[in-house]
């Protein structure tokens, strides 16, 4: 559960913290000339069958970016499977639809083919993985021959930007969202589709570009990658001949340094978390030194499994997260703290003991999700405020993390396990194009290094203009709150951001003099019609409290404006660098029990606009706007909306912060020690009725949700589809002579 704060406490506790009213942002000066830009929305984190996904990536690409058959389109795309290795080659197609002269659909093949039924047993390199008959090809040779041509070709033939990331199994922790953009989709000419007849063994697409930096990458860094073959044939030791030393590091002389492979393999057994971890900050250095402004690195659903684990291979402390944005500021910017598959049994597949460390089952951090986000960014005060208090470029992301849709085939529009990309969670990202020429990966990458970013589901939201000017009550002809509200209004209107004098945004810092006055103005766009939910029967969870409103028809209930206190970058090894989310989090949420490390005390919600509040301009837009008088101390200010007011059983507290998503889950619980008597069987904390009896599956409660005593209860989609969020990046401030908000500059 999230603690809770009455309105009286939140005021308390700002005062005595900041004595006025202030807020902040990050890298961008507020006079900083912009280049003109639009807020594009895509996904960065999915899978196909080139790793555990279940479709082929003609058929993910045309799912996540069509705006026919798939109206959920997005404006951008990155494909990212897991590392290690794969047995299916997901360059084949399912059917006719999906075929093109260079990848046609091939008789008696399917994505679900393996490498050995397609492309021949002796074509897959490096160390033999699987069997000699059958075996899996290493991911780096994936992204190298086969999965870049594939997405280069894509890219030209939708016109659309879609480039190649990983989502990396990560030494010392769980996983993470990548990619080295080098070489990928160059701007200038068009691949070559080869045209004759038949299936050439790795894909007959003549590409210009490559992924040759992200394979190296994938193949030097990734903890699913234990071929030492150097990216060489293993038959004629002829390739790569990679290299995975990073420049003023110990390299050779690590003990983890193997020599055939020529890279960190750290041994299994005890302290291959800790061995690993230092691997993976080894990592954040080879991209800072080699692509420090054509690469990102995004742990993904890092609460998932747990804390870390200096033993094994588990999830990320608030350390950790330090150490990376530490060794690489411009590449390790933010996390995936929204995870995706929301429409699982476990909402993200979060879940109680989901992970065994050191003989007991232990909580994902959090125990579950909170409104669909992870307790690291879900909870006020907690690690990413922690981050943010120490005014670092730490950005807040969301992902699809697509794979299947559970019990339900590819094309069905339930779901009992993910959501496509784009048809749920979107990242709205600030892409600068001065050319208004096609978008490419750069220019992505830039846009989501900013932060100038929000991320939302269920089209709750789709436009935001969050705007903070330094205005002065003592000048005459100084900013009013009205000339700030039309900057942010006219912003909204146009998808774009502000470039005005004195005025910044998200992602960025504004820097005042001290007692000066700061005008914040939000304005959102609450989307008319419905949105990308196939049910159109009211939502379960607010038929609670007497709203009727369709699952298909949310309606933005309120936004809630946070902040907190910059007081600089932590020191590495004090006290307060490092420390454990509580592991029994669920079951006794105490901020008191948090570590020092893990949690920023002044942070707290001060303001909550809701219908009686904000004003309502041309049907879809909500502007609010007010004035911080004499702001005297550094600090933050970010956002969070929802569909659901305060105070719904099972889903808000009093005070309108999420509640734990357990009551949603219906997933069995494993018992303390595995093997163990006290376990939780299936459905048994599901609390939330679902009431609505219809004529099909999409007008009344589906069959597949679980039915308990004869009376069904939400889960699965029906459970994510009734709880809605949208979070923005922060603004930061920044007072002459208080603390400075360091940032990328």
């Amino acid at each position: 559960m999230i603690q809770r704060f009455n309105q009286r406490q939140i005021a308390v506790a700002v005062t005595a913290a900041l004595g006025v009213a202030t807020f902040a942002t990050m890298s961008t000066v507020a006079n900083a000339e912009k280049v003109p830009g639009k807020y594009v929305a895509g996904d960065f984190h999915n899978h196909t069958t080139c790793s555990d996904g279940s479709i082929s990536m003609q058929k993910l690409v045309k799912k996540s970016t069509d705006k026919t058959d798939t109206p959920w389109g997005l404006d951008w795309f990155v494909q990212a499977g897991h590392g290690g290795t794969g047995n299916r080659n997901c360059s084949l197609v399912e059917d006719a639809t999906l075929a093109t002269p260079a990848y046609p659909l091939v008789p008696n093949a399917s994505p679900q083919t393996t490498w050995a039924g397609s492309v021949g047993a002796d074509k897959v390199k490096g160390n033999l993985s699987g069997t000699a008959a059958n075996p899996s090809m290493w991911r780096w040779q994936a992204i190298q021959e086969v999965q870049y041509q594939v997405i280069e070709h894509l890219n030209r033939l939708k016109d659309l930007p879609i480039f190649l990331g990983l989502e990396s199994v990560v030494a010392g922790h769980e996983h993470t969202s990548m990619s080295v953009i080098a070489g990928q989709i160059p701007a200038a000419g068009a691949g070559v589709p080869v045209t004759v007849p038949g299936y050439v063994p790795l894909g007959n697409y003549v590409s210009l570009g490559n992924a040759n930096a992200l394979a190296q990458w994938s193949y030097c860094f990734d903890r699913g990658d234990t071929d030492t073959s150097r990216g060489n044939n293993k038959l004629t030791n002829q390739g790569n001949n990679w290299d995975c030393s990073v420049a003023g590091s110990a390299n050779a002389s690590d003990p983890s340094w193997n020599a055939a492979g020529q890279k960190l393999l750290p041994a299994a057994g005890a302290g291959v978390g800790d061995k690993g971890h230092l691997k993976t900050v080894e990592a954040m250095k080879w991209m800072k030194s080699n692509y420090p402004t054509g690469s990102y690195y995004v742990p993904a659903h890092l609460e998932r499994a747990g804390p870390f684990n200096p033993n094994g291979n588990n999830g990320f402390n608030v350390e950790h997260l330090r150490n990376f944005n530490n060794a690489a500021p411009m590449v390790a910017f933010g996390f995936e703290t929204q995870p995706g598959h929301g429409a699982s049994d476990a909402r993200g597949e979060y879940n109680i003991r989901r992970n065994n460390i050191g003989g007991v089952n232990t909580d994902s951090a959090g125990g579950t999700t909170f409104g669909g986000t992870g307790v690291y960014g879900a909870q006020v005060g907690g690690v990413w405020d922690a981050l943010l208090g120490e005014g670092r470029n730490f950005w807040f992301f969301a992902s699809s993390d697509w794979h299947n849709r559970g019990i339900f085939g590819s094309d069905d529009r339930r779901s009992s396990q993910d959501f496509y990309p784009g048809e749920y969670q979107r990242n709205y990202t600030m892409v600068r194009n001065p050319s208004i020429s096609k978008l490419t990966p750069q220019m992505i990458v830039d846009g989501l290094r900013t932060g100038n970013n929000f991320a939302a589901s269920g089209q709750l939201i789709d436009r935001l203009s969050f705007v903070a000017c330094t205005t002065s009550r003592q000048a005459r002809g100084g900013r009013t709150d009205a000339m700030v509200e039309a900057l942010a209004i006219n912003a909204a209107v146009n998808n774009t951001d502000i470039d005005a004098p004195g005025c910044v945004t998200m992602g960025e810092k504004l820097v005042v003099t001290p007692g000066s006055d700061v005008v914040i103005s939000i304005v959102v766009r609450d989307p008319a019609g419905t949105n990308y939910s196939p049910y159109t029967f009211t939502n379960p969870s607010l038929a609670q409290v007497n709203v009727n409103q369709a699952l298909n028809l949310p309606v933005l209930d309120h936004i809630d404006v946070i902040r907190g206190l910059v007081t600089g970058y932590k020191t590495p090894g004090a006290a307060d660098y490092a420390g454990e989310w509580p592991r029994d989090w669920l079951r006794n949420p105490n901020m008191a029990n948090v570590p020092a490390a893990a949690k920023n005390t002044s942070a707290a919600m001060v303001n909550t606009f809701n219908s009686n509040s904000w004003k309502a301009i041309d049907g879809e837009l909500r502007a609010m706007t007010f004035r911080l008088k004499s702001v005297n101390a550094s600090q933050y200010v970010r956002l969070r909306g929802t569909n659901l007011p305060a105070n719904v059983p099972f889903e808000t507290d009093i005070d309108g912060n999420p509640l734990a998503d357990i009551h949603t889950n219906a997933t069995a619980v494993n018992p303390t020690v595995p093997g163990g008597t006290d376990g939780i069987p299936a459905n048994a904390s599901l609390k939330i009725a679902c009431k609505t009896v219809g004529t099909t599956e999409f007008n009344g409660c589906p069959s597949h949700l679980p039915t308990i005593n004869g009376q069904k209860f939400v889960a699965y989609d029906v459970a994510a589809w009734s709880d809605l969020w949208f979070y923005s990046n922060p603004i930061y401030i920044e007072v002459r002579g208080s603390a400075t908000v360091a940032g990328l500059n």
